[in-house]
């Protein structure tokens, strides 16, 4: 009796054994071939039949431009870029599958950036998946950074300084100076520091440009929070220019004058009055009044930073919405948009299609003429920085009032 309990409990704890050992077993097979069956979506697999690079050199083909309108850029800037970064982003093939080519990768960042589109979105256009393509964007947009990285760049010299003032239509100025909020999602744990006066999230880019829309200085990344002031106060150029390390001309007479005027960068109220920064006298003018001339002049030739940012938002429309990457991306995507223009601008073949005749305000005499096109679509682009009133040294309130004495005996 005993012998066939035994015997009886042993076939059962082996039958009971072998019963969960096959149903791991099979759990362990199904979890495989799970894992196996969703390793690459199936149009991620097919994407070496009709593949973009494919669609890529037919758009290329195209006469009526339809490949510059994708990459917002002539197909010889598309190639020398390509020429230059290939080095820094090319990844080999494997045995398992074939590496997405440059030619791709760039054009995935460039559409990322002109379009805003969602890593989402753009998978179903380029059939890859919103991972790489999360990769991709970051790695491509350091390459053009470093590439291109010496088209920002402040002048040296006092004559580089001169060369600069010669094409604005306001007496020793060198330059407009602005700074924008770069709208972003909420980050994580720092939420209230980005947090601005309009009530958005954003970051800050400031930035200097010369008469030919293009920047010469920038400085992003400050939070949206701080105040307007303080983030030009707190910003390196605010050293440059109280130091002098940049060389500015030293102060001369304009024609006419025996008065020694400085030059002078041209600003809003957001920005308080200096010695070096100039900006329009508060309040309603009547025409004909000095300070109204004075403001005038003034506003003629600082519209061209607004025209740069409006340039650079009307085919960047990554900066329409808030970007949804951390705080180091969303500035290395600004700074790339900045490198980007600037390349453009300088571009003999991609120059006429990146700012095209309307695009930017006409001026007569110091009054608006025509507004730019980009004016129609730039609502919920930047926000502006704040205007704060401040109380500005004698030696600036001076200076300004040269400036308007000036600018009114030789009007004409």
């Amino acid at each position: 009796m005993d012998v066939e309990m035994v015997t009886a409990a042993a076939i059962y704890l082996f039958s009971t054994f072998n019963y969960y050992l096959s149903v791991y077993r099979s759990r362990v097979i199904k979890k495989k071939w799970k894992r196996r069956r969703w390793w690459m979506l199936a149009i991620h697999r097919n994407r070496t039949k009709n593949s973009m690079e494919n669609q890529l050199a037919e758009l290329y083909a195209e006469p009526a431009g339809e490949f510059d309108n994708f990459v917002r850029m002539s197909c010889s800037d598309f190639e020398y870029l390509l020429q230059k970064i290939s080095p820094m982003i090319a990844k080999n093939d494997t045995d398992w599958r074939d590496a997405i080519p440059v030619k791709v990768r760039l054009a995935v960042t460039l559409r990322y950036l002109a379009t805003g589109d969602s890593y989402r979105s753009l998978h179903y256009l380029f059939k890859i998946s919103s991972q790489v393509i999360s990769l991709i964007v970051p790695e491509v947009c350091l390459a053009l950074n470093d590439v291109l990285k010496d088209l920002v760049k402040m002048p040296k010299t006092a004559n580089e300084w001169l060369s600069k003032a010669q094409d604005f239509n306001f007496p020793h100025c060198i330059g407009a100076l602005d700074g924008k909020h770069i709208m972003i999602l909420p980050p994580p744990h720092t939420a209230s520091e980005y947090f601005n006066y309009k009530g958005h999230f954003s970051i800050v880019l400031l930035a200097l440009v010369d008469s030919d829309y293009c920047f010469i200085f920038v400085d992003i990344g400050c939070p949206g929070r701080i105040s307007d002031g303080g983030v030009y106060n707190q910003s390196v150029l605010k050293q440059k220019i109280d130091t002098n390390v940049i060389n500015l001309p030293p102060p001369s007479p304009l024609p006419n004058s025996n008065t020694n005027f400085p030059y002078v960068f041209l600003a809003d109220a957001a920005f308080a009055l200096s010695t070096h920064i100039m900006k329009p006298f508060p309040g309603h003018h009547p025409v004909g009044t000095p300070e109204r001339l004075f403001n005038q002049k003034l506003s003629s030739s600082r519209v061209t930073i607004e025209n740069t940012f409006g340039i650079m938002s009307s085919v960047f429309r990554i900066f329409k919405r808030p970007i949804p990457l951390n705080i180091p991306k969303v500035s290395l995507i600004t700074m790339t948009c900045v490198l980007l223009h600037n390349f453009l601008r300088k571009s003999k073949t991609s120059r006429h299609m990146y700012t095209p005749p309307n695009l930017v305000d006409k001026y007569v005499n110091g009054e608006l003429t025509q507004p730019g096109s980009w004016r129609q679509n730039y609502t919920g682009t930047f926000d502006p920085l704040q205007h704060v009133p401040r109380r500005a040294p004698t030696c600036a309130v001076e200076t300004r009032l040269n400036f308007m004495k000036y600018i009114h005996e030789n009007n004409s």
